[in-house]
């Protein structure tokens, strides 16, 4: 990013990204993923996952969105037939580049996802936002774009970037950021946005994960190893580096062991595939079975995602024998349901 400006949350790094994008373009319409969650902004609060989809509704009462489009997320067909139709009216495509609000879905190799939303952005002129607020410095320093090897013109972070406390940016490209106030016409700010508490928390944060990038190897070596663990035990399992989901979709009581997917050989263990691929697949997991679980687990003293659509991190902090001790307890719970 050439350039980067902070603000609180990562709703208002989306929100703030967005009226960007649409100032650039002097466009109105956006283009998000079914099951992608980018904030509680109205733009945004369109068949989206996490906690939307778990105690609300995906579509939540009072939202106008009449200028969103919802798309399939890892369906590069659908995106490009879609930008053939309506890309000159499309200000901003915004994607988790890995889907982490209806479990962990990674995008799809073979497929070209997000290498099909990079050219088609460019073809018509809209601009591309990757939301990283969870992967960003999370699996690797360059996060998910880093892996992926493609750049987009936005990127939101948050979450980690603020080491505990509230802190969230946006940021990317000179010609695009020098349209924000007090040097463009583009208003943006916040009473506490950039305050100096969560910023030196958030410098104390990554200039250790800078300093100690071994952290990342370690963490994700017990996480693929943890994701390994669930898929021998009859779990469907998404995974990217130290965040995974084990889903309960309607093939588990007998036959996910097909879940074991595709693993990318350039780093041990950062991503696999399960079939689970997108928000209708996600969807039709069984919640009330992962409910149950969720029980068990916690009455084994491992407190997981209380909801099926949500993300597990390992993080720094884990052992070894803290993995051994959950994968135990996963064994344990999922004998007795």
């Amino acid at each position: 990013m050439d350039r980067v400006r902070l603000v609180s949350s990562g709703t208002e790094a989306c929100m703030s990204a967005l009226r960007l994008a649409r100032a650039f373009t002097k466009r109105a319409g956006v283009i998000k993923f079914e099951g992608c969650y980018h904030g509680h902004a109205d733009p945004f609060l369109v068949k989206a996952g996490s906690g939307a989809a778990t105690f609300g509704s995906p579509t939540s009462p009072g939202v106008e969105a009449d200028h969103t489009i919802v798309l399939p997320y890892n369906d590069a067909a659908a995106f490009s037939k879609a930008m053939k139709r309506v890309g000159k009216k499309v200000a901003a495509v915004i994607v988790e580049p890995v889907a982490g609000n209806m479990g962990v879905v990674p995008p799809h190799f073979n497929a070209n996802f997000l290498e099909t939303l990079r050219k088609e952005t460019r073809r018509h002129g809209s601009l591309l936002i990757f939301d990283e607020v969870i992967t960003g410095f999370r699996s690797r320093w360059g996060g998910a774009q880093h892996y992926f090897e493609i750049e987009p013109d936005l990127t939101t972070l948050g979450k980690v970037i603020g080491g505990g406390l509230p802190l969230a940016a946006y940021g990317g490209r000179l010609d695009l950021m020098r349209l924000l106030a007090p040097e463009g016409p583009v208003y943006q700010a916040g009473t506490l946005s950039g305050n100096p508490v969560a910023v030196a928390a958030g410098l104390a944060q990554l200039r250790h994960l800078k300093s100690q990038p071994h952290i990342y190897d370690r963490i994700g070596r017990m996480t693929a190893r943890l994701a390994s663990a669930l898929v021998d035990l009859g779990l469907a399992v998404g995974h990217f580096g130290s965040m995974f989901t084990p889903f309960f979709d309607p093939l588990w009581r007998t036959a996910v062991r097909h879940s074991r997917g595709i693993r990318n050989d350039d780093w041990e263990g950062t991503c696999t595939y399960g079939p689970i691929q997108n928000w209708a697949l996600a969807s039709k997991c069984d919640t009330r079975a992962y409910a149950r679980f969720f029980h068990k687990m916690l009455k084994a003293g491992i407190y997981a995602p209380p909801s099926q659509f949500e993300a597990w991190f390992v993080s720094a902090a884990h052992t070894e024998a803290d993995i051994d001790q959950t994968i135990h307890a996963v064994r344990g719970a999922l004998k007795s349901l």
